[in-house]
């Protein structure tokens, strides 16, 4: 366990590991309420596979800072932003689950230049959802390891705003996946696809929920390891799969 310390004070706890001569760099990004340790069945399997894997545990969560002095969506962006510039990681590549999978999409839509791909699980533009902070404060109302005002900030966003724009602008080949029994929104996928067609596929992952990376881990990991060979294609960055 490694901590890097971001300028407002804030610890970010990450671990890094390097296989030598590594064939990508990873990034893995955890939900709301997560932690690193959820990425634990997929982690040695990209490994076996020769890549580097770099996890961390978001502002506010597990071993980092449990009450930040900010939890924005352009913090969580500086943090993972910072991550990859500070262990050399770009391009990278991007898993984000959830609230991670967010963040992933608008550090690549901002940052183009340090991202190589894009995988969203269970993740997408869509909003504005004005009930959400009141669902997540009765869904972490018995929740004890976690602070449940930082958790209800950290999507206070979501609630008020969409972010298609940021979809639209990113620019990397991305798989989208959506578990067959998740919690995006019906129309989401579609419009997805229809305002980003290039350079995008959707899988669906059967009997997984939101938490696709728990339910289904096997299923994701050969979901990952086949969008990782699509990006060895000469044309990975101009055509949809």
């Amino acid at each position: 366990m490694t901590r890097l310390t971001r300028p407002d004070g804030t610890e970010i706890a990450y671990r890094d590991h390097t296989p030598p001569r590594p064939r990508q760099q990873i990034l893995l990004l955890h939900g709301l309420a997560g932690r690193m340790a959820e990425w634990d069945d997929l982690v040695p399997r990209l490994l076996a596979d020769g890549h580097r894997v770099v996890l961390y545990d978001a502002r506010g969560h597990g071993e980092s800072t449990r009450r930040p002095a900010t939890v924005t969506r352009a913090a969580h962006v500086a943090d993972a932003m910072t991550l990859i510039r500070e262990l050399s990681l770009a391009p990278v590549t991007l898993i984000g689950q959830s609230l991670g999978g967010h963040t992933a999409m608008l550090l690549a839509s901002a940052y183009p230049d340090l991202v190589r791909s894009l995988i969203l699980v269970e993740a997408g533009p869509a909003g504005p959802s004005p009930n959400l902070p009141y669902l997540i404060a009765s869904w972490l109302a018995d929740w004890h390891p976690l602070d449940r005002a930082t958790m209800v900030e950290s999507i206070s966003e979501l609630a008020t705003h969409a972010y298609w724009r940021e979809w639209t602008a990113v620019r990397c080949p991305t798989l989208l996946v959506q578990g067959e029994n998740g919690t995006m929104r019906a129309t989401e996928p579609t419009d997805m696809l229809a305002a980003r067609p290039t350079a995008t596929h959707h899988t669906v992952v059967p009997d997984a929920g939101h938490d696709v990376h728990l339910d289904q881990p096997e299923r994701l990991y050969e979901a990952i390891a086949a969008h990782i060979r699509f990006l060895k294609q000469p044309s990975a960055g101009d055509a949809r799969r």
